[in-house]
């Protein structure tokens, strides 16, 4: 992290005004980062709203081209900057915005989750909550007419989406759903609310879990009946969102063979240490053995949050004292139980005066209530530390080199979570791992992501299948992955209909992290004696998030 600050150049200022423009169009983006001032807004999903994002997106673009870079920093910003811009301007002209309904990172689920960061410490928090809830409704009418007019041009989304969707949304409608629980168990620091204002939360929590059943509504009776019949997005599509969520151009069929190759390395490596665990033992074998150790197991969710914490607090202070300078404002993660259940693990970033800190959180399924230490050690290195907690909070701190978009917002996919797989392995260099169960389990992670390479790209390109059946189709996806995880078969078929929903995301992690460590071996080869691989991360993380293509120029030249 620099010594110095450095004085803010135009280049800077372009990427300030860029948050600030990101900020006031979507004000969840301004909550994630702990930016309050729209805390009582919600972005504007409709047709309209998507014109205005692509208007300014334009104006920023000319300006960051037209502006000259005065040192290193700069030339990182304008290209990454320029990069992201140009590409969110093809996505909006292919119609991207008008298809937009997966089932883990779209407008129905971004409307709900913000409620997570919001804070609900005192009454006046309450009253931005409540106003907030209030424009639920709105937010949603206009992610409608978006999605209707997709319809009438022809652009939908597959009908796999529409349905689960729709399910998600009769979720959160329900009496006992999101919006009711949120409301009736409000109180200020344990205070409860004004009667006032404790009534104008419970209506708008009711109006917004109208909103919510009235999307599914749509979805079922008006768009299901229009939307795509196959799964497949093709490679034009497909194209885009890869470098949307890589930040590099990637050989698309290279990567699937490689794919292929990969898988079978960590079969080859699970196998192996499956008769470690239990002589003459199939990988199946050993994971059944493990699921029989009691001393393995965490019962119920707040066994699971206790454990989380306690871990991830370990690797802070021993990781902090051996292998990286961890600044002392990101030596806090707070690990949590997320109060939804559709099956995802996942990070938000501390705010930028750390009044927020990092979080690890833990969407657990409805019916899921054991949990197995073996498997999920390395989740938490994922998320945390080394992984993104330690790379998302180290690029906030580092205020006196970065602007504010890159030390917030900038980045893909392909770079945090590369990271975060490039770290769980090196963890098992650090000896963390040296448990053989805790390794399958970490094997077992590595080997779901380079399966969701070969799924991913097979079923959206529609190359043939591994076992030469024929081509990929969704349905096959569900058996090749159920082949390739021991995983309930609860959080298979969430993993599956988020990689068919989200083309291009599910391989970032395991192409990330080809290209992190690719980086790693040319710099140890260029430097020879000389590598130092703790200045490596240093230089690296200090660069905050970037493309991988921005990556790899900033690192090797």
């Amino acid at each position: 992290m620099a010594a110095e600050p450095r004085t803010p150049t135009d280049i800077d200022r372009i990427a300030e005004e860029w948050v600030d423009t990101l900020v006031e169009l979507h004000p969840t983006v301004g909550t994630y980062i702990g930016r309050r001032e729209f805390d009582d807004r919600l972005p504007d999903y409709s047709p309209d709203g998507h014109e205005r994002q692509a208007e300014v997106g334009r104006a920023a673009l000319a300006a960051i081209r037209a502006a000259e870079p005065v040192d290193a920093v700069d030339l990182v910003t304008a290209t990454d900057l320029g990069g992201e811009l140009a590409l969110g301007l093809e996505e909006h002209e292919a119609g991207l915005h008008l298809r937009d309904l997966n089932v883990i990172a779209s407008p129905s689920q971004d409307i709900r989750d913000v409620f997570d960061l919001m804070p609900t410490d005192t009454v006046d928090d309450w009253a931005l909550v409540a106003a907030r809830l209030r424009q639920v409704p709105t937010a949603i009418e206009g992610h409608v007419e978006s999605l209707r007019l997709g319809a009438e041009r022809g652009i939908v989304p597959a009908v796999r989406q529409v349905h689960e969707v729709a399910d998600q949304a009769r979720r959160q409608a329900r009496a006992d759903g999101f919006f009711a629980r949120f409301a009736a168990e409000a109180t200020a620091g344990g205070t409860a609310l004004p009667a006032a204002l404790d009534a104008d939360l419970a209506r708008a929590a009711s109006d917004a879990a109208s909103a919510y059943e009235r999307l599914a509504g749509f979805l079922d009776s008006e768009l299901a009946p229009r939307a795509g019949t196959e799964d497949a997005v093709g490679r034009e599509i497909y194209a885009l969102r890869s470098r949307h969520f890589l930040g590099a151009t990637v050989d698309l069929d290279e990567t699937y063979e490689w794919g292929i190759e990969e898988l079978a390395r960590m079969v080859a490596e699970q196998e192996s240490i499956a008769r470690e665990i239990l002589p003459g033992a199939s990988v199946a074998e050993a994971v059944a053995h493990l699921e029989r150790d009691p001393s393995r197991k965490l019962h119920g969710t707040d066994e699971l949050q206790r454990w989380m914490q306690e871990t991830s607090d370990r690797a802070v202070a021993e990781l902090g004292a051996t292998q990286f300078d961890i600044p002392e404002e990101i030596r806090t993660l707070e690990c949590l139980i997320a109060p939804t259940q559709e099956g995802g693990i996942y990070y938000t970033g501390p705010t930028d005066d750390f009044s927020r800190p990092g979080r690890m959180w833990w969407s657990v399924p409805e019916g899921v209530t054991e949990f197995d230490t073996w498997r999920e050690l390395t989740t938490v290195y994922h998320e945390g530390v080394p992984g993104h907690h330690l790379q998302i909070g180290q690029a906030v701190v580092n205020r006196g080199t970065l602007n504010t978009w890159r030390r917030q917002l900038a980045g893909t996919s392909g770079h945090a979570e590369g990271w975060a797989l490039y770290a769980e392995r090196l963890m098992q260099e650090l000896g963390y791992l040296d448990d053989p169960a805790d390794r399958l389990g970490m094997l077992d992670g590595q080997r779901m992501r380079a399966a969701r390479v070969v799924l991913d790209i097979g079923v959206h390109l529609g190359k043939a299948r591994p076992d030469g059946e024929g081509a990929w189709t969704g349905d096959y996806a569900f058996d090749f992955l159920r082949e390739n995880v021991a995983m309930s078969d609860e959080f298979v078929r969430f993993e599956v209909n988020r990689y068919l929903g989200w083309p291009g995301q599910a391989p970032s992690y395991k192409v990330g992290q080809r290209i992190w460590e690719q980086l790693r071996d040319e710099t140890r080869r260029r430097e020879g004696s000389e590598f130092d691989i703790r200045a490596f991360h240093r230089n690296a993380l200090d660069l905050g998030g970037v493309g991988l293509d921005t990556l790899r120029s900033a690192l090797l030249g």
